[in-house]
């Protein structure tokens, strides 16, 4: 079993930065994909990022490619979610998520996680 809490949320401006955290508990978690997903009010959880278990390989939505940056630490058992050039539009819950079965190549989906955080709340002013 892996639980996962999300730290680092708050209130920015657009144009600012945040890094969230995904702390884990379970030792199997440094052999699980890695995800990030988001929920704005009144919207469907979308897809934000996701990092295998090696750190060899990250995918990001379209809309915060370039700006956003997954990584992991697995001896600290955490992946991060570095964002950058915030806008509005950002504005939403973050939950990370962990894949169980490994070399799954369907990590932008959110039923192919098997472990969800409680999420944080980002929040970007105009």
């Amino acid at each position: 079993q892996v639980q996962l809490v999300e730290s680092g949320g708050g209130l920015v401006q657009a144009g600012g930065s945040l890094r969230l955290s995904c702390a884990a508990s379970g030792r199997a978690f440094s052999g699980y994909a890695t995800g990030w997903f988001r929920q704005a009010p009144g919207k469907e959880r979308e897809f934000v990022a996701a990092i295998v278990w090696s750190g060899g390989s990250t995918y990001y939505a379209d809309s915060v490619k370039g700006r956003f940056t997954i990584s992991r630490d697995n001896a600290k058992n955490t992946v991060y979610l570095r964002m950058n050039s915030l806008k509005p539009e950002d504005t939403a819950v973050y939950y990370c998520a962990a894949d169980r079965t490994f070399g799954s190549l369907s990590l932008n989906y959110r039923d192919e996680y098997d472990y969800w955080g409680q999420g944080t709340q980002v929040t970007v002013s105009s």
